[in-house]
């Protein structure tokens, strides 16, 4: 059965510059065909119900080739969460996996039970009531719903409120936590979106891109990036067993830039690799010199091209006789990564730890790639700041547990930081890596602050050394009398790192250590709080 291709919107995009501009209309006609069901669907009620409504044929197919589906269900009452549903379900299909689209009017116990995984996209209205579609919601699945049946399933929730209203996104939190009571667990932290915030939905397509195996997924809407300078980049873990990790340093062009908190994010605009943008030009026969615009400012043809999502070459036969500009206007922009950002504005740069991502062909990834190797020392990089307001520090003096891996001690870096600057000083930091010969990062930095006392303990977890603990999660439980008793004087806790093992291993320690019912209380007092991809 058909399955949409990953290039599918960019070469349906192209079609149609094909097609307006007259040249090889049937060509063009059988990939718009071949791809219509998703085109745009932000710009009429109808086109958006087709969209839908073909998604789910998609769907249907596609499940008797992959048994196990990504569920993607909506509960939206101005018809918001059902756009961002099409469009999430669009940008998996576009990745190559197989996805259902329902309603929560759709939604029963028994089709939740027989998921593995899902999205949630829902809205609250009024003073935090569930949208109309979802009024049977909890009546239907509580009947049919006992309290180990959703064991299996991983989640997230897209949660669409406006904070202007006493009951902020009620019912994605409350969605959230059925979804916890059942044992569901969860894909990555809930993103809840204040009246649209596009930096919020960027970071649900960020989530996307991680749940398609780092596809490429181009943002819907185009991030607004500053211009920053590439001041330094140093190789931290020579001869380590994992890829290689960079501290980077960035300074803006704008002063007025170095403006966040400690827990903020950087989000990058990557470039092509240079050789990737040669081969383009050179089987196109364009001079890379040639004057464009692009993104409203003039530049060579060869620097627009990197910032551009590329078709395969299987699919360049259709930009051949393309003028320079024709070719930038019809291809999107490269979609954005996020980054944790390790340093304070009082810095006077913007710093990075970021790790080279290497696909199963050896080709680095795209923003690592970037950052770590392609970009000379003195480029431009494009950069803006989000707010990521769910990870700042406290601002009082209470205790702070701050649990980390890997190149999640960017995250923790800035919130020590913030601390040593309040003159909060009662941290601890419990960090897992490789090796404490390898991969000890910024240790002169952290025994500093050890010695100084703006830390109390650091306790490490090295995997390759053969000791005990292992894993920063074993490093919980070793210490979990003094963590119960840190936190019952008033202890807050901060998780920063990946996803996958870490942050699941941590939560299973912190449970045993300290109970369900106190955990949620944490959370839901902003006690407890992760930062992890």
């Amino acid at each position: 059965m058909m399955r949409l291709l990953p290039w599918a919107m960019l070469v349906a995009g192209v079609a149609l510059s094909v097609l307006a501009h007259g040249r090889d209309a049937m060509a063009a006609g059988v990939v718009i065909a071949y791809v219509g069901f998703c085109w745009g669907v932000l710009d009429g009620h109808r086109r958006h119900r087709a969209a839908r409504a073909a998604l789910a044929n998609v769907a249907s197919d596609d499940a008797t080739e992959d048994a196990h589906p990504t569920l993607v269900a909506y509960a939206s009452q101005t018809g918001f969460a059902e756009q961002l549903a099409v469009q999430t379900a669009r940008a998996l299909q576009g990745a190559g996996r197989p996805v259902q689209l329902v309603s929560f009017a759709e939604l029963d116990g028994a089709r939740l039970a027989a998921c593995d995984q899902a999205l949630f996209l829902v809205s609250t209205t009024g003073e935090g009531d569930a949208p109309d579609m979802a009024s049977g919601f909890a009546r239907r699945l509580l009947a049919g719903t006992t309290p180990d049946a959703l064991r299996q399933l991983r989640y997230g929730v897209l949660a669409l409120g406006d904070s202007s209203y006493a009951h902020f996104c009620a019912f994605g939190r409350a969605l959230s936590g059925w979804l916890e009571s059942h044992h569901a667990q969860p894909l990555f932290d809930r993103v809840e979106v204040d009246n649209g915030d596009p930096g919020a939905l960027r970071h649900w397509q960020n989530h996307l891109s991680a749940l398609s195996g780092g596809a490429e997924i181009a943002d819907w809407e185009r991030p607004r990036y500053g211009r920053w300078r590439l001041v330094e980049r140093r190789l931290l873990n020579p001869g380590s067993q994992g890829e290689a990790a960079f501290h980077l340093a960035l300074e803006p062009e704008d002063a007025s830039q170095l403006a966040w908190r400690a827990g903020d994010i950087a989000e990058i605009g990557p470039c092509q690799p240079p050789d990737v943008v040669d081969r383009l030009l050179a089987r196109l026969s364009l001079d890379g010199t040639a004057p464009v615009r692009c993104d409203s400012r003039p530049m060579t043809l060869s620097e627009a091209l990197a910032t551009r999502l590329l078709l395969p070459d299987s699919q360049l036969d259709i930009l051949t006789g393309f003028t320079p500009q024709r070719l930038v206007d019809a291809l999107p922009a490269l979609p954005h990564r996020e980054y944790s950002i390790a340093s304070l504005p009082a810095d006077g740069r913007l710093e990075l730890l970021v790790r080279q991502t290497r696909h199963a062909d050896g080709r680095l990834g795209l923003a690592s790639g970037w950052l770590t190797e392609f970009a000379r020392e003195g480029a431009s990089i494009a950069l803006r700041v989000r707010t990521n307001r769910s990870f700042h520090p406290p601002e009082d003096g209470r205790p702070l547990i701050l649990i980390g891996n890997g190149t999640g001690l960017a995250g923790l870096r800035a919130v020590i930081k913030a601390r040593a600057e309040a003159g909060h000083h009662r941290n601890w930091l419990l960090f897992g890596e490789r090796s404490a010969a390898h991969d000890n990062f910024h240790a002169e930095e952290f025994q500093a602050w050890l010695s100084q006392g703006v830390l109390q303990r650091v306790d490490h977890a090295w995997s390759r050394d053969g000791a005990m603990p292992r894993y920063v999660q074993d490093a919980v439980s070793a210490q979990a009398a003094t963590i119960a008793a840190w936190v019952e004087q008033g202890a807050s806790i901060y998780v920063c790192g990946s996803l996958q093992g870490m942050a699941a291993g941590v939560q299973d320690a912190l449970l045993r250590i300290l109970g369900e019912s106190t955990l949620q209380r944490l959370t839901e007092a902003g006690s407890y709080r992760r930062d992890v991809y």
